[in-house]
């Protein structure tokens, strides 16, 4: 089975069973600056798994692009990915396990063809905060499931959330696949550990709160969360171990193989030529929704997808610009994404200058760290770990590049030192990144609710003062600070800076009404509602409206979340001002 037709019968068995498919979200969010990509279906649904209701109503289901950066050093495998397709399904607060779980055999049984006896199912086991789920092995066994292959797994493996310290949360059923049934019985978590037994699906059942003081209670809205992985789901569907084997894959490798000279089959380029088709396709999905390659956040990530690809190229031998053409493959792969994401074909020209752009950068990048190799050999006559890493840092230069360039003087490099500078490097990164990568269910509180209104604010102010060119060009806001980046050619001055301020503190002491409505997204716009994601919306949306309806100072598609009245915020501030970018300036706001 191909992914087109994975992705049809998902959908098409889900809306026989009262959903209604809604499109996939940006790769980068727009309500959940918490995180710089969305990872999960969930992200873009976190307001109304809160309760917001949704304009589509409380069956929902869909295919989410998705982008995970915490195992780019792992791509590489046959199984991890960058860039991925997540089917799911929601309940928000209307069905649960009872029609769940059936639906899943059903699913996997009747649809795609797998045999009872080949799969797996886990449960919660239970513990001090919640009791065994009994209730989902009964309704696995009843639907077909035999008794030994129905595995109760503790809370580290079979329970999903808080994402935070609080929030929804619960129990889960996973389902795995025993991908060789012909080399006999297997116990299952020894085959699980060979890579035998595979997880295809997950369903969680998000039926209990957990509050700030740790304690559990069920939840007021029990919701149902449902992942699927088009990748490896289309790997095993057609037999295959290694997911860079399905049809999603072949035809950007096959390029690298024609451009290179190399063979994927051939053990010494494997490894390289998956990292390449990785890369590349991620940075053109990261690209067509609106990123350009930085050395900030979402754009540094692109940055390092795209070099990351180049090192790997010269591995395999090529010297010149290659990643144009294996973009180009990406692009062209229409049996996967024709049709399905417009928004490849409306920005394939931009996505392929930027990267052909970026890998000029790069090379000339390269350049420069060999001249810093040798500046460092002539003056120590060696490299050192930390220097070596330094050079990895700073200018890209990959480790076996340096470990080359000193062999030919002769020299080896001490690979420990290395890693140990690398590895304090990333503990540090990933200290300074806590609460950058949580999900937006751990965010939406008191304070980050009032930022974001008053990120409305300050963008309907930046508006009236510099002009109707201004749109939101992004945003990160967190329980410290807002940071908005916007549409505008200049630098504001001292004068523009402070009229804003006063602005967005005039409508704080009228007290103004924040008022929520959903209607059809033509409709918004007739009623002068701002939106720059263009087909990221969907039929029907939520309009924000800060005033009256016929008086009104901002009023703007979103999803929230928001006061309900500007008297609950107190003094804005604004604490810098500074470039984005060409084109783009970025403030940092308060609430004092």
């Amino acid at each position: 089975m191909n992914a087109r037709d994975l992705r049809k019968k998902y959908i098409d068995f889900f809306t026989s069973k009262g959903h209604v498919e809604i499109p996939s979200a940006s790769i980068i969010p727009q309500n959940d600056p918490t995180t710089l990509f969305i990872s999960a279906g969930m992200h873009p649904l976190v307001p109304y798994l809160l309760g917001q209701p949704h304009p589509f109503g409380q069956k929902l289901t869909d295919v989410q692009k998705c982008v995970r950066t915490g195992d780019i050093e792992a791509i590489g495998d046959t199984y991890h990915h960058t860039f991925f397709e997540m089917l799911g399904n929601w309940s928000l607060g209307d069905y649960f396990k009872t029609e769940m779980i059936p639906w899943s055999y059903q699913f996997l049984t009747k649809e795609l063809n797998i045999d009872p006896k080949n799969l797996h199912v886990t449960c919660f086991e239970g513990d001090v905060d919640a009791p065994k789920d009994i209730e989902s092995h009964d309704l696995w066994l009843n639907s077909g499931i035999s008794e030994d292959h129905i595995h109760y797994l503790p809370k580290k493996d079979n329970w999903w959330g808080p994402a935070g310290n609080a929030g929804p949360c619960g129990p889960d059923t996973e389902m795995f696949v025993d991908t060789q049934p012909e080399a006999g019985p297997v116990e299952f978590e020894t085959g699980c550990q060979q890579g035998r037994i595979i997880e295809i699906w997950n369903d969680v059942f998000m039926g209990y709160y957990k509050d700030e003081t740790g304690k559990f209670s069920p939840n007021i809205q029990k919701n149902v969360d449902t992942g699927m992985g088009v990748e490896r789901t289309t790997a095993i569907l057609s037999g295959f171990k290694d997911n860079y084997l399905s049809d999603i894959w072949q035809p950007i490798i096959k390029k690298i193989e024609e451009i290179s000279g190399k063979n994927y089959s051939d053990q010494n380029y494997t490894r390289a030529i998956r990292i390449i088709a990785d890369h590349i396709k991620a940075s053109v999905f990261i690209i067509a929704d609106g990123v350009e390659p930085s050395n900030k956040e979402a754009g540094y990530v692109l940055r390092r997808l795209i070099r990351r690809s180049i090192r790997q190229g010269k591995i395999l031998g090529i010297e010149t610009n290659f990643i144009f053409n294996i973009a180009q493959a990406v692009l062209d792969n229409q049996d996967n994404y024709g049709g399905e994401y417009p928004s490849l074909n409306q920005n394939k020209d931009k996505i392929l200058s930027l990267l052909e752009a970026e890998e000029n950068k790069f090379r000339k990048t390269l350049d420069k760290g060999l001249a810093e190799i040798n500046k460092l050999l002539g003056k120590n006559h060696s490299v050192s770990g930390k220097e070596a890493f330094t050079l990895y840092e700073s200018f890209g230069f990959p480790v076996e590049m340096i470990q080359e360039e000193l062999a030919k003087n002769n020299l080896t490099l001490n690979i420990d030192e290395f890693n140990q500078a690398k590895e304090n490097h990333q503990k540090q990164s990933q200290t300074l990144s806590a609460g950058k990568f949580k999900s937006g269910l751990a965010d939406n509180s008191e304070i980050i609710t009032k930022f974001h209104t008053a990120a409305h604010l300050l963008h309907s102010a930046l508006r009236k003062i510099l002009g109707n060119h201004v749109g939101q060009a992004g945003s990160n806001i967190t329980s410290e600070r807002i940071r908005f980046d916007f549409t505008h050619p200049d630098k504001l001055t001292t004068d523009e800076l402070k009229t804003i301020k006063d602005l967005v503190n005039a409508q704080i002491k009228l007290k103004l009404p924040v008022i929520v409505e959903t209607m059809p997204f033509i409709e918004s716009q007739k009623q002068g509602a701002l939106a720059f994601f263009g087909n990221k919306y969907p039929e029907i949306v939520t309009v924000y409206t800060i005033g009256s309806k016929e008086n009104y100072f901002s009023k703007e598609v979103c999803t929230g979340p928001h006061v309900e009245n500007l008297s609950q915020l107190s003094q804005f501030e604004i604490i810098k001002e500074e470039s984005a970018g060409s084109g783009k300036r970025r403030i940092y706001a308060v609430l004092k």
